[in-house]
């Protein structure tokens, strides 16, 4: 019996899965199963005992194993494996390794398939990498050896379905104070955002706060390759991306679904993130009174999101010249978030053609580490666009 409550081999995995006889089972099902495959091992469990072994069972056969109690930490937003002892965790954007042994190589690679199967996608010497996203959102990322090196590698990123409010983003210093009403004035006058930064910069968070400032009576279309977004809004419709499957079939990506978006009636669309040639029909959309849309874009700093566009746009052929036109009458502001210390909303920009007729971003205000704000050379345009008074010209440090 506690040989069963400290862990269970695949033997008895295996006769638990067979009890089962489904992909799937509830947690009664899944209980009585693993209380019939102890009872054939000889082993009778006591109530702390059954539940203890049944959730170790879960996570084996339909969560990540042993990572899965660190997944399951609101703490953690990402999980990645190294090797069978080299295991590490990101919490409060700072990594650091954690105790978890995951057996071997073997093991682990299992386990990197096992995911994969999950996410329904193929992982094997002849397609040694995927990326998927696994049944409760969390965002799978695996490479197999050789490509590898000697030991497959697994990265996990957590999607957490909680919308922060404005106010708690400002608690959090993601915010500056003095920039609320801008923000709010942006939502308001539904005037069309990027969202840039790098990766885990806290795009997606900052987005799903913005969406639910939008009035209840507005029907929200988001798009994404997995979903991640959850405003707090009433009316949110959304349309995920699918990956072909083992045969090579079945895919649909984003560019198809922004179409599909443009005849939901959307009152705003939503790209969750920007990273294809998808941007030629977002900006097709912005373009023809689809106002107050938004789409988050990875850039190292929003004077980078022009040269960011113009990439994308080339994969749907699309010139340098025509990108600007386009982009610089489809969005109204970039918000670019840092990632230090913390995550924080450093600059917020004016999209616009400069002298030369290029694609710029022109700041309007900065943030910097300590949460002071000063206005750049695109703030009075940006006030008299969400009418907000010009003379704001230094918005002051934070309360």
């Amino acid at each position: 019996m506690s040989t069963l409550v400290r862990g269970v081999g695949p033997d008895f995995l295996d006769a638990v899965r067979t009890r089962l006889g489904s992909p799937t089972a509830s947690d009664g099902a899944l209980g009585v199963a693993v209380e019939a495959a102890a009872r054939d091992a000889g082993a009778v469990l006591g109530s702390s005992a059954l539940r203890s072994v049944t959730r170790t069972v879960r996570d084996e056969l339909f969560g990540a194993g042993r990572l899965q109690v660190l997944l399951d930490d609101p703490d953690v937003t990402d999980v990645l494996v190294n090797g069978p002892r080299d295991v590490w965790v990101e919490r409060a954007g700072r990594l650091s390794r954690v105790d978890v042994d995951l057996g071997g190589a073997d093991e682990v690679r299992a386990l990197a398939v096992r995911l994969a199967a999950a996410g329904g996608q193929r992982l094997d010497d002849a397609s040694p990498a995927v990326d998927a996203r696994l049944p409760d959102g969390t965002r799978l990322h695996a490479v197999l050896p050789p490509v590898a090196g000697a030991c497959a590698l697994i990265s996990l990123r957590v999607v957490r379905s909680r919308a922060f409010t404005v106010e708690q983003l400002v608690a959090s210093g993601t915010l500056a104070p003095a920039l609320v009403p801008v923000v709010r004035a942006l939502v308001a006058t539904r005037a069309n955002l990027l969202v840039s930064g790098a990766t885990g910069s806290g795009k997606t968070t900052l987005l799903a706060a913005l969406l639910s400032l939008v009035p209840h009576d507005e029907r929200l279309v988001v798009v994404e390759e997995a979903g991640e977004l959850a405003p707090a809004h009433p009316h949110v419709v959304r349309l995920l991306a699918r990956h072909a499957n083992v045969d090579g079939a079945g895919r649909v990506d984003l560019t198809d679904l922004v179409r599909h978006a443009l005849r939901m009636r959307p009152d705003r669309i939503v790209l969750g993130e920007c990273r294809g040639a998808e941007v030629r029909e977002v900006l097709a959309a912005l373009n023809t009174g689809h106002d107050g849309g938004c789409a988050t874009v990875h850039a190292n700093a929003a004077a980078d999101v022009p040269a960011r566009l113009e990439a994308l746009a080339a994969l749907a052929g699309m010139s340098r010249e025509a990108v600007a036109a386009q982009a610089a009458s489809a969005f109204d502001a970039v918000l670019h978030l840092r990632r230090a210390n913390r995550r924080y909303v450093a600059e917020v920009g004016v999209v616009r053609r400069g002298a030369s007729g290029d694609l710029e971003v022109a700041c309007a205000i900065r943030v910097d580490a300590s949460g002071a704000t000063t206005s750049g050379s695109a703030w009075p345009a940006l006030a008299g666009r969400l009418g907000l008074p010009v003379s704001r010209a230094e918005l002051g440090r934070p309360r």
